[in-house]
């Protein structure tokens, strides 16, 4: 008897035993179908993500994308994102579904009520709040995702009258890249009625990662077309500036001219020129406009010209930059101006006529006729640069200088960039160097002449590279 009750309870035991693990095995099939389900969810939601990053959407359409997917994906009956501004203030950008505000609505702001989705769809996007509050506000403080499972127990939620903005259940989510908030990802109330579960958090929370790498990736797709636009810009502007660089120099007997420019962007505010102005004179140019870039390029093509059409009118150097003052200067831009310097160079009469604009001193070597030697001298003159002052003002401090010009003399004009090159201890080239370098040199062809010029301030620079544009024009008597 004892024997037959003991098989009885064992055969119970093992049937309950069976039971319970038939149960657990449907209980592991049962999470693992809902992960595989989640799974898909989220690569459905990736692919959705990449599909608008693809399409290159606008920001606000990008987000509205998100936030459609977000209840596809989810089952949610509404779903916002509020992004993060300057400001530090969240405001609604991208919304669906009647999502019930922020904040209480005002009873006049009910009595605007036309289509409803649509009123509250204005109303998110006109309302803003500090980071840190309500639940949105909390999130984007802390980084971290909330699961409001019984909304109507949490004081954070706003209890709207109209039933229809009656939260139940709420994920909020952040929406991060790399580590910096860039909004917050909320579903309100689940479509079969029941709260939100942790499967649903953690679901939403996938769906803001992948968000912040959308938005991240379709930012950086924007940065590298917008980069592309700007070199194909830049690389149009270079063009069109050396285009308006002398593409040889004017043959002249007795003169011997070189003429070097390096940018030190793809395009340069500086400028050289060299013209004749009859069968022995020649005019050349070294300008210099405040600032880089496209507008610095434009405004000295804008001078070439004038200087071109100025020029073989008047014999005075001073009088040309006077009269080219007197053009630009109610077209240029406030804090904008040229320092430029324009000479004559007179073969016939064996003398050079230089004006200056508030440029740099330029640098003539020529042979001292009491010792027979060869001395170098910076040309000092007086200007105020072009559009800086007043016609009046400009046309009173601007003068001539007019030197011998005799066979061997050397006459360099160059910008600013070559003697502030700096080493790397921060000392810049200077004059006094680029003296030194014309001395050693004159003796050689104008080409020659640069090439030693360029070569010292490389040997002094070392590997500092181009800080600012360089401009080096070389004239010399045969």
């Amino acid at each position: 008897m004892q024997f037959l009750l003991g098989g009885i309870l064992g055969a119970a035991l093992v049937y309950a035993l069976y039971w319970r693990a038939q149960r657990e095995a449907a209980r592991i099939e049962e999470e693992k179908q809902a992960l595989m389900e989640e799974r898909q969810i989220v690569l459905d939601y990736m692919h959705t993500m990449v599909d608008a990053v693809g399409e290159r959407l606008p920001r606000e359409e990008l987000f509205q994308r998100i936030v459609h997917a977000a209840i596809l994906s989810t089952g949610a009956l509404s779903a916002c994102i509020f992004e993060k501004g300057g400001d530090s203030m969240l405001r609604g950008v991208a919304v669906e579904g009647l999502f019930p505000p922020h904040r209480p609505i005002a009873d006049t702001q009910r009595m605007k009520l036309g289509s409803r989705a649509r009123f509250i769809e204005q109303v998110l996007k006109s309302e803003s709040f500090p980071v840190g509050e309500g639940v949105v506000g909390r999130v984007a403080a802390t980084g971290r995702g909330e699961l409001v499972v019984r909304a109507a127990d949490d004081p954070r939620i706003v209890k709207h009258e109209d039933a229809a903005l009656m939260v139940r259940s709420v994920i909020a989510a952040p929406i991060m890249v790399r580590q910096r908030l860039i909004g917050v990802l909320c579903v309100c109330n689940a479509s079969d009625g029941q709260p939100f579960t942790e499967t649903d958090y953690s679901l939403v929370e996938a769906l803001a990662e992948q968000a912040g790498l959308a938005v991240h990736n379709a930012d950086f797709l924007n940065l590298q077309v917008d980069k592309q636009r700007l070199d194909l810009d830049l690389a149009l502007a270079s063009d069109v500036q050396q285009m308006l660089l002398p593409q040889a120099m004017p043959t002249v007997p007795g003169l011997d001219i070189d003429a070097r420019y390096l940018a030190a962007q793809k395009v340069s505010g500086d400028l050289y020129d060299v013209f004749k102005l009859g069968p022995d004179r020649v005019g050349v140019a070294v300008a210099d406009v405040s600032g880089k870039g496209i507008s610095a390029s434009l405004l000295m093509a804008i001078c070439r010209t004038t200087l071109r059409q100025i020029a073989p009118a008047h014999d005075s150097p001073a009088r040309v930059l006077a009269e080219v003052n007197r053009s630009l200067a109610g077209d240029m831009r406030a804090g904008m101006y040229i320092t430029m310097t324009y000479a004559v160079v007179d073969a016939g009469r064996n003398q050079v006529t230089i004006a200056r604009a508030g440029h740099e001193l330029s640098l003539l070597a020529r042979r001292d006729p009491a010792t027979g030697r060869f001395v170098s001298e910076f040309i000092g003159s007086e200007g105020m640069p072009v559009g800086l002052v007043d016609t009046e003002f400009f046309e009173s401090a601007i003068a001539d200088r007019t030197l011998s010009f005799e066979a061997g003399a050397t006459l360099v004009l160059y910008t600013d960039g070559l003697t502030e090159a700096p080493n790397p201890e921060e000392k810049e080239f200077g004059s006094a160097r680029l003296a030194d370098a014309l001395r050693d040199g004159h003796q050689g062809t104008a080409r020659q002449i640069n090439d030693a010029i360029l070569l010292a301030v490389e040997e002094f620079s070392g590997a500092s590279g181009l800080r600012d544009d360089y401009t080096l024009l070389t004239v010399k008597r045969t």
